[in-house]
């Protein structure tokens, strides 16, 4: 089974930048798209930004033209740099996978949508 380790979240004053990386540990699951989402307090959880495998990404809104995600597949890791925040960006961010493992020859497989534990991330005014 893959695991998902963020780190990057802290304290960071409005229009203030942060880099959150998650790696993802290895297994004979492959790793497919990968994604951010975040949750503030007393809300739904929502989509940030995602990456497929080859690269392509998709944006919500409120990330385009500030938040860019990025993936090195060598070393089984997700980026996402946090540009211009401001307080309405606090909330717990958790990196998401889509794995999949092959079970037999005639390629049968298994998927696995997997998160991590979630890393802080706090802006103040």
């Amino acid at each position: 089974q893959v695991q998902l380790v963020e780190s990057g979240g802290g304290l960071v004053q409005a229009g203030g930048s942060l880099r959150l990386s998650c790696v993802a540990s290895r297994s004979r699951f492959s790793i497919r798209d990968m994604g951010w989402y975040r949750q503030a307090p007393g809300e739904q959880r929502e989509l940030v930004a995602s990456s497929t495998r080859d690269g392509t990404t998709n944006y919500a809104d409120f990330a385009k033209g500030r938040f860019t995600i990025s993936r090195d597949n060598a070393k089984n890791t997700l980026y996402l740099q946090m540009n211009t925040l401001n307080p309405a960006d606090t909330a717990v961010y958790y990196c998401h996978a889509s794995c999949r493992a092959v079970v037999n020859v005639e390629g049968a497989y298994i998927d696995r949508e997997v998160w991590g534990q979630g890393t802080l991330v706090t802006v103040s005014s």
